[in-house]
Order: C-alpha cells, then structure tokens, then sequence
C-alpha cells in the first residue's frame, strides 16, 4: 500500500505493518526514492547507510514480525540519526560530528543510544548533516554546516539569501538542522537530534516538526558526541506529537500513555509575551510584516488553545536570559575539551585525533577542506584548546548557572501555578530551559508568508516532567493547524 512520505507518521506506518498492508523493505524503498529525487538539493544527509545493508535489515525486521516477534512499537520503522551518534563501521556509516579529522575513525560497538534504537528493531537509513561540532569551532558560524557535509538547506525556503544572519528566516537553523530536514522532506518518518542551546528547538520549529529535549543528564551518551555535559541532552524529531512519544518511551524506557493522555486534565501553560520574547535583530532581520505575522498567529494560537479548554494565562511575565550569570562560553570550552571530546574519542577503535589540539593542527594542515571559506576560522576550537580553568571553579559555575535559571523558571511555575511555560520557538527561553537542564519541546504553528518558513512554540516543563509536555503535544495538534508541508517543484 502506497503512503505519502510528507505526511505519514510512523505510528501510521506501524499500523500498516501491523494490517500486513506493507513491509518494512518497501517502505524503506519508498523513502530511498524521496530521498534519490530531493536529497542532491538540501543536503541533509552526510551519510547515508549503504541501501543492499538496509534493504537486509529490513527484510530480517519483516521475517521477525512473520514470526510474531516484533521488539517494540517502532518494529520496522525507519530512523535518520543525527551525525553526533556513534554507529559501528560495520553498518557502513561514518560518525565524524560533521569534522574532517574525524573520516576514516572506526568504531566496532554502537553507541548507546544508537543500539538501544536498533534493539527496538528501528532501521538506520543514514546519518544528518550538522553543524561541525554542533558549533565549536568558530563564532556566527551557519547553522546546519559542516567541513565534511557542507551547508544543508531548508525546504521549505531553498538557497540561503545572501548576507543571511545566522538565525535569519532562510537559515535553517541550529546545529541538528540535517536530522529536521530529513523529517520534514520526508527522506524518514523519525530523526534523533542533539541540542545544547536551541538545536533541537529551531531547526525543528522551522521544519514545522513535533520535537523534544529531555532533562539533561537523564540518558546515556556514552558513544554520542556531545559539546557539553551541562546543557547537552538528546532527543527526537518527528511529524506528530504521537511518534514523539512513542520514541520518547524507548529513549527514556518509561511509558508516558497516562490516563490524562488526549485531554488537558493537569495541564496550565503560561504564555510568555512574544512582543519581548522574539529573536534579536543580531541573530534575525525582521522584514515587513514577518515580526506582526509571527505575534498575530501566536496569539491565534493562544486564543484557540483556550476556545479548545486548555487552563492558560496569557501574557506571564519572566525575567529574560540576560540576568543569568554570563558563564555558557566558559562552560562548553571546558567541557568540550576535558570530558566531551575525550569521551568521543574514546567510542573509536581507530581514530586520526587524541585531543582538542590534535583536532586544531589537524585543522590547520589540512585547511582547504577543514577550513574552507567562509567558515576559515577555528576560533572557538581554539579557545577550547587553550582553557585553563580549574575543575573546581568551574562546577561553581555550572551550580550557580543552573540555579538561577532553576530560580527563574521555578519562580513562574509556582506563582503562576502553571505547569509548562511557552514563548515563540523564535525566542530565548531555551536558553533557560538548557541552563536549568529541564526538558523542552516543540509543536508547529505555521508559516512565513515572506518565504513559507515555517515557525512554532518553544514548551518548558520542570525537570522529569516530559509526559507533561507529551500530554499537551498530543492536545495540541487536535487544535492546531495542520504541520506545513513542503511544497517540492
């Protein structure tokens, strides 16, 4: 039975499988043929897994379901991982956080994450493009480039307007901006991606996708890079709220199908203003009319919300990112180069780099494709480098940083009495939600009639509470809009 890949989710190919209307194997070719015919113009695939090995797999997750021994609600289903995830080199995949001095390292184990998806009987078809090191290499860096995969483009926008501001409306935004795209061009039902601060939540809010970040700190990433311990989590990215779950279920190993599931029962949301929460002109350049459309259909959503039943107060006021201690920089450069990158080395059997300042000389010997223009600089790598912090002083820091924005966000919940805070996906209160290590997602609201760049919510909950936040996605997409779909020539 045919399906379209720009609108199917996977809980609906799951339910194909399970009628025996299709089979793995040909759903895997279906996305193969989307991918063959788009790919070549987005580029957000950095490398895709060899098909004779997936069409096998494949047919080994079909035989198993002939045999009545499927391993989880995913059995079957295609996933695209983000170019952070260690996949063991007999799965003819690299794993090289988008930098050179990473091609040619083999790894014979799967990374932690990436197994755990595999023993759920989910298939690789490859891995996304990403920002080279989810950004530490060099400041204003676009979002979604690589040394090794190049610049991935969105969509729903094409070619990147000359002169574009890093965040600006045809960037695509965020360093897991591959794994968005494959989602929403609809090269995979699924997408695993990373963030730090706001790579989960822009690139998927301007891929109109359903997304989260769970609690820091909560999921193994051991074989996964990550650019900080402090602010790193992993999460997924998919067109419904329901594949979002289902996956958050196997990633987390709780089952969040809570008898609230489907009505707002325990829910209250703050909405932030988006007058004051928006993007800064340094990050985006508004153009006539894109700021008003963005407030207007945020405040449309907000009064459908409530039309619907959902307990909300709108406006809420919170302190904004600025009154946190001025310390991310400090943070990531030490982490990065004393626990992340080490701890990424280690997942290689074999592998060209032993440190920061292995990568950086690697960098400069190799600059023509390591260092190509206009992303010629390796200042933040070098920074990295070159920190000299002590450990004590900076789990100081970190304490300090993660309390005030605990402080910050705890404030709102409890004098709101409220139990997620929302404010535009184009707006800073993931900086927030990533200092406090607390889970954030995304759900779509529409469309950029400047460009069709699609744009959402951002949603914070308190720390462990991610079925609070599924519990509204799931509520919310009744009420909502359609998710924008691309609209390929």
């Amino acid at each position: 039975m045919a399906f379209n890949v720009l609108t199917t989710n996977a809980v609906d190919l799951q339910q194909l499988l399970e009628e025996n209307k299709t089979t793995s194997a040909r759903i895997v070719e279906e996305y193969f043929a989307q991918i063959d015919r788009h790919e070549s113009a987005l580029n957000a695939l950095i490398s895709p897994a060899p098909r004779d090995k997936v069409l096998k797999i494949a047919q080994a997750r079909d035989e198993e379901r002939q045999k009545g021994q499927t391993r989880g609600p995913l059995h079957g289903i295609p996933i695209i991982l983000k170019d952070s995830f260690v996949t063991a080199s007999e799965l003819g995949m690299s794993t090289t956080a988008g930098s050179y001095a990473f091609i040619g390292a083999k790894a014979s184990k799967n990374g932690a994450i990436t197994q755990r998806l595999i023993d759920a009987g989910l298939i690789i078809l490859g891995k996304a493009n990403m920002t080279v090191f989810a950004g530490m290499k060099m400041t204003m860096m676009m979002p979604g480039w690589s040394a090794h995969g190049g610049q991935t483009l969105s969509p729903y926008v094409g070619k990147i307007e000359d002169n574009e501001k890093i965040l600006g409306h045809s960037a695509p935004g965020g360093s897991s901006t591959g794994s968005a795209v494959a989602v929403a061009a609809g090269f995979s039902p699924l997408a695993m991606a990373t963030e730090t601060i706001g790579s989960i939540v822009t690139p998927s809010t301007r891929a109109g996708l359903y997304a989260l970040k769970p609690t820091t700190g909560v999921q193994d990433t051991t074989g996964l890079y990550t650019m900080t311990e402090f602010f790193d989590s992993l999460g997924p990215m998919a067109k419904s709220a329901a594949d979002v779950r289902v996956l958050s279920e196997i990633l987390l190993g709780r089952l969040f199908n809570s008898v609230h599931l489907g009505s707002w029962e325990g829910l209250s949301l703050g909405f932030l203003d988006p007058k004051e929460w928006s993007m800064s002109p340094d990050f985006c350049t508004q153009f006539e009319g894109t700021a008003e459309q963005m407030v207007d259909e945020y405040e449309e959503t907000v009064s459908a919300l409530r039309d619907g039943g959902c307990p909300l107060k709108y406006p809420i006021y919170c302190k904004d990112p600025s009154v946190l201690p001025n310390t991310t920089l400090p943070i990531a450069y030490w982490d990065f180069k004393n626990v992340c990158i080490p701890k990424f080395i280690r997942s290689f059997d074999e592998c060209a780099v032993t440190s920061v300042a292995d990568i950086v000389r690697f960098n400069k010997e190799n600059s023509e494709k390591a260092l190509p223009a206009p992303f010629v600089e390796q200042n933040d790598l070098e920074g990295a480098m070159n920190t000299v912090e002590e450990k004590k002083h900076i789990d100081e820091m970190k304490q300090n940083l993660r309390r005030a924005a605990r402080d910050i966000l705890d404030d709102r919940f409890e004098k709101e009495r409220i139990n997620i805070l929302a404010a535009p996906g184009d707006s800073p209160l993931c900086v927030h939600a990533s200092a406090a290590g607390y889970p954030v997602a995304t759900v779509p609201i529409g469309q950029l009639r400047y460009n069709g760049r699609p744009f959402g919510l951002c949603l914070v909950a308190r720390a462990d509470e991610e079925g609070t936040l599924l519990q509204f996605m799931e509520v919310y997409e009744k009420v909502a809009k359609p998710r924008p779909v691309p609209k390929f020539e």
